[in-house]
């Protein structure tokens, strides 16, 4: 399992969220190059950057802080956030992102999807679904659509797309652990490439999902609140992974 450390960018700031909810906002001290640099100096091979305000808004708001954390480390970066169209996603390919993820479009825009799976591989392009009481949550998660889950992911590998980001909103930023059944029913149901997150709070945690199947795991409150030690968990989880 791949453990994806967290850098979530709000005006420049690295934050998390609190059931997505903007006024639930903690800040962290520190550059968010500065966090994703940390991140890898503890043995992280991939790094999940999410520009929140470009979730919300629909524009690149924070590339130039994007860009800083792509030229601070030698590992690959994903970056999602307000990625809408191919302008958005080229945008960021050219920043030396590794892979673009995929949100609110997913849901209004699925041609631009299977666009950009077509042109830049589905190694390079995953969709985000962030669920809500198993509907789909778009626009920063301000919006609820009437889409579950499990009908996206299905839409989605039908495009071609291979990963996906699966977010329980209930449960992210509270560190109450993760909905292992409805990543387990992901997993089971669409054999594609699962990386859950929201709500994981401990080693055992991350050991839950591992047993689900799911290809990888992104972790942010927990890292920052010292709840999870990052080596530790990339030494037990990801030995195996090349």
């Amino acid at each position: 399992m791949r453990i994806y450390p967290a850098v979530d960018i709000n005006e420049g700031k690295v934050v998390q969220l609190a059931q997505g909810r903007f006024d639930k906002a903690t800040v962290f001290g520190g550059e968010p190059f500065e966090a994703a640099k940390r991140w890898e100096e503890a043995g992280a091979r991939y790094i999940h950057i999410v520009d929140l305000d470009g979730a919300r808004t629909g524009s690149g708001v924070n590339n130039d802080a994007i860009k800083k954390i792509v030229e601070a480390v030698t590992v690959p970066v994903q970056v999602g956030g307000g990625i809408r169209n191919m302008k958005n996603a080229a945008e960021k390919l050219q920043l030396g992102v590794s892979r673009v993820i995929l949100g609110t479009a997913a849901i209004k825009n699925p041609d631009f999807v299977k666009t950009a799976v077509e042109t830049y591989g589905d190694e390079k392009v995953a969709v985000s679904i962030d669920a809500k009481d198993g509907l789909v949550a778009i626009s920063g998660w301000e919006e609820v659509s009437e889409i579950s889950s499990l009908r996206l992911c299905f839409d989605m590998r039908y495009i071609g797309v291979t990963y996906i980001v699966y977010t329980d909103i209930a449960k992210d930023g509270m560190m109450q652990g993760p909905n292992i059944t409805a990543t387990q029913e992901i997993v089971n149901r669409t054999g594609m490439s699962i990386i859950a997150s929201g709500g994981v709070s401990s080693i055992d945690d991350i050991a839950r999902l591992d047993g689900t199947g799911a290809s990888g795991v992104i972790i942010g409150t927990a890292l920052y609140e010292g709840k999870i030690d990052l080596r530790e968990a990339i030494e037990r989880f990801e030995e195996k992974l090349p």
